[in-house]
Order: C-alpha cells, then structure tokens, then sequence
C-alpha cells in the first residue's frame, strides 16, 4: 500500500512540475484527458493549483469543469456511435437497466449526481449510458459541468481550509465507506427533488386559487 501510494505520489508530482508553467490551462488540459478515456489524477492537480494561488480558486475550480465537459465529449460520440454494446459487457444487465431507466425519467439528474462525486464512482460508465439513452447533448454538457462544477468548488474550498494532504485522506474515507456515502447524497438529492416538487405544487395552487378568486 506504501508503495501504491509513493508512485502516486511521484506521478503526481510529475504531472504538477509539467502543467505548472501553463497556469489555469494545465488544469483545463488534465481535466479534458481525465474526462476522455485516460485516468489522471485531476483532484490533486486541482489541489496543488489552488493551493500555490489561493486567490484564483474559483478560475480553476471553472477551468476543471469545463475540461470535464470536454474530454467527456469522446465518451458520448463514442457511446453515440454504438457504445452500447461496450456497456452491457461491463456492467450486469440489471445495472444496465436501472442506469437507462433512470436517463428515460430523469437524464440531467441521472448523469449530474456521479459527476459531482469522486473516484471510485464509475463516471465514465454514466457519461457512455447518457449517450446510449441519446440524452439531449445541451442537457448532457450543462449536466457534466454544473456536477463538476459543486465537486471541484468543495474539493477547492477544502483544500484551501486543510491544504493539499485533504484530496488523499478523503479519498482514502470515500473508497472505504463509498456505499454509505453514495447513500446519504442519494437520500439529500431524493429530499431536495421532493421539496423542490410540492413547493412547485404549492405555488400551481396557490396560482389557481388566485385565477379562480378574480373569476368569482
């Protein structure tokens, strides 16, 4: 495990002393091949920039999404171009269809909710199901880069609270109790989906009761 985490540690390293000099369009570049179909370690590139320049944060939390969204532009051509048969063969066919289910019902939340969270969610997979469900390709941008987007900003916010060392220790917290973490987002996204409905509900009614009231 030691070891695992030394060479980590060195490739990272290498991957800062190179993208360092380009300032926020390193993160911009490592975000893009860490959304296509390499696997970079884009938390900590993002940590480290943060980190040396505290007062640009924001530009980099931004400039990380949007390299998100592009690299994840492969996927969805790949996926669009017959990527489903390269879906079943990775995940089960009851996995397969709960994922297309939830796209056929809610596609922005479907995709949004895994790109928020860190590795080891199966991002990749999600962003190839968006494009076999042929979810709308405005919808699947926005989805990707408002996802990104809330993770970045709390990686950049903690980062900036407990410093670099943060992306390895919640790392380690996430893969070690990742159901009970997809759990309680699940449980948060489903409660705010729920309130966000009945005050909908509430403001139909209350609209109708008014119409209803000047007809009277």
């Amino acid at each position: 495990m030691k070891t695992i985490k030394h060479i980590f540690a060195r490739y990272s390293a290498l991957l800062w002393a190179l993208l360092k000099p380009l300032g926020a369009w390193g993160v911009f570049a490592i975000a893009a091949l860490d959304g296509s179909l390499l696997g970079l370690p884009v938390d900590a590139i993002v940590a480290g920039y943060v980190y040396t320049d505290r007062s640009r944060f924001l530009l980099y939390v931004f400039m990380a999404s949007a390299g998100s969204v592009l690299g994840s532009i492969v996927i969805y051509i790949i996926g669009y171009t017959g990527g489903e048969a390269l879906l079943r063969k990775r995940i089960p066919p009851e996995r397969f269809a709960k994922i297309h289910a939830g796209f056929e019902k809610h596609p922005f939340w479907t995709l949004m909710f895994p790109a928020m969270l860190p590795p080891p969610t199966p991002f990749k997979l999600f962003v190839l199901a968006a494009s076999v469900s042929e979810m709308q390709f405005g919808h699947f941008l926005l989805a990707i880069f408002a996802g990104r987007l809330v993770r970045f900003t709390v990686l950049a916010l903690l980062t900036l609270k407990f410093g670099p060392d943060i992306v390895q220790i919640t790392g380690e917290i996430f893969r070690q109790h990742f159901s009970w973490v997809l759990a309680a987002v699940a449980v948060g996204l489903v409660i705010w989906l729920v309130v966000r409905r009945l005050r909908r509900k509430s403001k139909t009614f209350t609209a109708e009761t008014a119409e209803n009231a000047e007809k009277k």
